[in-house]
């Protein structure tokens, strides 16, 4: 397997696999990611280098967003002030679960922010996916805080606010080819 970034070719790729881990979701009993996600938003990503994209031969096995950039009104200015990167969109293929492909790829991440000067790798993740939340633990991150208000409508309820970090550490990941 080995990481590329993704390229705007990408983004109907992209949002069909983010169309199937929603659906996924819903049969697990979570209203994560249900709302389609803007394709001149993923494009924007795509052309500032954050998306990248496992590959397992042609078939794309796992995407994550890795960027410098926290979303609005979620980490303090202390919090900001710490050199970080931030994990989103993390999503491995149906077909590959179970490989440990989301966790080599959080390693990667913590790789890739060390080697950027990062102290910290952050995420936040659905409110109300304890599941998720469960498996970010698992990975070796640390609960922060759970923000609930401040959503994107109107200021109400945010749905993305459980807030974890770990140390951006280097780590043996097994992917190759490293075309980023």
């Amino acid at each position: 397997m080995r990481i590329i970034h993704a390229r705007p070719d990408d983004v109907t790729k992209l949002l069909r696999f983010r169309e199937e881990a929603a659906a996924w979701l819903t049969r697990l009993g979570s209203d994560q990611w249900q709302r389609p996600y803007p394709a001149d938003r993923l494009l924007a990503t795509i052309e500032a280098g954050s998306v990248f994209m496992v590959m397992d031969g042609d078939a794309t096995a796992a995407t994550i967003t890795l960027t410098p950039y926290a979303e609005d009104g979620l980490w303090t200015d202390q919090e900001l002030a710490e050199p970080s990167r931030f994990v989103t969109k993390l999503t491995v293929a149906r077909m590959h679960a179970g490989q440990n492909i989301g966790g080599r790829l959080l390693d990667w991440a913590g790789d890739r922010a060390l080697s950027e000067g990062a102290k910290w790798l952050r995420l936040d993740a659905w409110t109300t996916n304890e599941a998720l939340q469960r498996y970010y633990l698992r990975q070796g991150f640390e609960h922060v805080r759970t923000v609930l208000e401040g959503g994107a409508v109107n200021g109400g309820p945010r749905v993305s606010g459980w807030l974890a970090q770990r140390l951006a550490t280097s780590a043996d990941h097994g992917f190759s080819d490293l075309t980023c």
